[in-house]
């Protein structure tokens, strides 16, 4: 078949590219053509003729949907602890104090000396002044003779008048005071403490007076100190008696005992500077940990632990302590202010005492709460605003004027 397909045993030769491309172009593509316009026909008479009802009456009604986060109630285990900056200080010196009221009769230490407790650094010659006793003197009885002559011993007239037989009693004479010897004594003035006679302002024959400092001692020992918020004291749960220390290029961390946090009440002296800020926690650094005063640190504080309790994250709850607001998803979807009881709080997790039961739904974040710049009242100096310092980076300002921040994993 000249020009045309060529056949073999009556079918189409495979080998004939050319007749397979004529039939392509023949039939197949017409059809795909075909196909396309009716899809096409098909799409313009639906968004003609059957276009949605909604999109039809508003186009700009909104399709998306909005959905508050919601976090349910588990048991868990919530360990707090306070972390507080602070520095190195030398221990307070310990003043040398006169024991009696008198002059300085012998200096036995001179300043800068090391001094044990009890050792006696100087003397006072104290004199006591015993009172004046006067010499008593004994009336005498005198007898007048009969001739008025006055005879002892016998009955006569007055002496005075010059009778006889009389009794005449002479007048004492006056006392003779004596003047006592002073008695002396020595009262001995003892060092308080162990360390080192900074101080020593008094001489030979210097007059001093029961209580004057006469002296101070500093101590060779070291504490940690540091200033506490009120909020801060909300995570203590007990007063514990030693913190975990950590100093800045310094030794490992560790342990300080006799852990004490004071607050100095209204008209009490402050004798230190960091008093005067509120709250302070102070603790012994042990004898064998070499440290300077001046540097810095952190105070670890643990707060306590609660093991098997409900929590919720923080963000939920509105308050941070003792008692809150949360709000409970109801099982048609709406929400319900639930007071609750709170318990430990470690800055993400929040211990709820009481309201709320393990496995409920509650909203997890408070509603209303409005975003906090952290960078907002920094100025140049002050430490730069760091991740995580207040439990998360992303804070919230509540409509109570509290802070709430969350916790953002990178």
């Amino acid at each position: 078949m000249p020009g045309g397909c060529k056949f073999f045993n009556n079918q189409l030769c495979p080998f004939d590219v050319r007749c397979a491309l004529g039939v392509a172009k023949k039939w197949v593509f017409p059809i795909i053509r075909l196909v396309l316009l009716a899809v096409l026909v098909v799409a313009l008479v639906k968004l003609a003729f059957f276009a949605d009802s909604a999109e039809a009456q508003d186009p700009t009604f909104p399709t998306g949907e909005i959905t508050q986060p919601q976090v349910q109630v588990t048991v868990g285990t919530i360990v707090n602890s306070v972390k507080v900056t602070g520095q190195v200080v030398a221990d307070a010196a310990v003043p040398v104090r006169a024991t009696g009221a008198g002059t300085v009769d012998e200096v036995f230490i001179t300043e800068g000396k090391p001094v044990k407790k009890g050792d006696k650094i100087f003397d006072i010659r104290v004199e006591t002044m015993p009172g004046s006793v006067a010499s008593a003197s004994v009336p005498r009885n005198i007898s007048g003779g009969s001739d008025g002559t006055g005879g002892h011993g016998e009955t006569g007239g007055s002496a005075v008048n010059g009778g006889s037989g009389g009794t005449v009693v002479t007048p004492p004479p006056p006392p003779v005071y004596v003047e006592p010897q002073p008695i002396v004594t020595f009262a001995k003035v003892y060092a308080p403490a162990d360390g080192i006679l900074s101080s020593l302002t008094v001489i030979h024959g210097q007059m001093l007076a029961v209580g004057d400092v006469a002296g101070q001692v500093a101590p060779p020992t070291f504490s940690v100190t540091g200033s506490m918020t009120p909020e801060q004291l909300f995570g203590l749960v007990d007063e514990p008696d030693q913190a975990e220390i950590t100093i800045a290029h310094g030794p490992a961390p560790f342990t300080c005992t006799g852990l004490e946090i004071t607050t100095p009440l209204a008209g009490a002296p402050t004798g230190e500077s960091t008093a005067e800020s509120g709250t302070v926690v102070r603790c012994a650094v042990p004898a064998d940990i070499r440290v300077f005063a001046g540097l810095s640190a952190e105070i670890t504080i643990p707060g306590g632990t609660a093991e098997g309790v409900l929590t919720v994250p923080t963000t939920a709850v509105k308050g941070s302590s003792q008692s809150g607001i949360a709000w409970l998803i109801l099982p048609d979807g709406t929400t319900q202010e639930t007071e609750v009881s709170l318990g430990l709080n470690d800055g993400f997790t929040v211990e709820i005492a009481g309201g709320l039961a393990e496995g409920d739904t509650v909203l997890e974040f408070v509603p209303g709460a409005v975003p906090v710049d952290p960078w907002a009242g920094w100025e140049p100096g002050m430490p730069e605003p760091m991740p995580n310092q207040f439990g998360g980076e992303d804070c919230f300002q509540e409509q109570d004027g509290s802070t709430t921040c969350v916790s953002v994993e990178g």
